[in-house]
């Protein structure tokens, strides 16, 4: 599922030479178009969750569409991140903005029209979102930098890893 057609094209040309097709979606997380109770299990790998300002809907919607027992497992960047630069080298961890700053990062094309949208959420923020959606939390994972991997990977590296998580990992389950 994707709110961009253009990301659904991409997942399409993906599939394209595997036998096995997914069906895709085009949607909101906000809405999901899917009726109670319709899936055990439900997965967002730096999808929706910090890029809508109401991530609280989303998490409704997810509780109203998991079974009972029904999992939702949901990776962001981790919320401590947003205090710090992206910078892979020391720089990056001097800490340049409060933890508790919620003012979405937007970035604008040349024009000043906004083009991306990030929303930070605190742990806090996000436990909180989770219980109201009557959805019970089991575990928040956070991934330590891997032994010997030593390349740099976009605003990380094994220098700022060592210090610190970039992801954090949210297990929930509906009762």
């Amino acid at each position: 599922m994707d709110l961009s057609r253009r990301m659904l094209g991409i997942g399409l040309a993906a599939m394209s030479a595997d036998t096995h097709r997914v069906p895709l979606v085009q949607a909101t997380a906000e809405a999901l178009p899917f009726a109670n109770g319709s899936f055990d299990v439900a997965c967002s790998s730096f999808g929706a969750v910090p890029f809508v300002a109401d991530s609280a809907r989303v998490m409704a919607e997810v509780a109203r569409i998991l079974r009972p027992g029904g999992r939702w497992v949901f990776a962001v960047n981790h919320p401590m991140r947003w205090m710090f630069l992206d910078d892979p080298g020391p720089d990056g961890l001097i800490v340049q903005i409060p933890y508790f700053d919620r003012t979405p990062y937007t970035e604008v094309d040349d024009a000043g029209a906004i083009t991306y949208v990030e929303h930070h959420r605190t742990v806090g923020d996000r436990v909180r979102e989770i219980r109201a959606a009557g959805l019970v939390l089991e575990d928040i994972i956070e991934p330590e930098w891997p032994d010997g991997f030593d390349q740099v990977w976009g605003q990380w590296s094994p220098f700022r890893g060592q210090y610190f998580p970039g992801t954090a990992i949210f297990c929930c389950r509906k009762p």
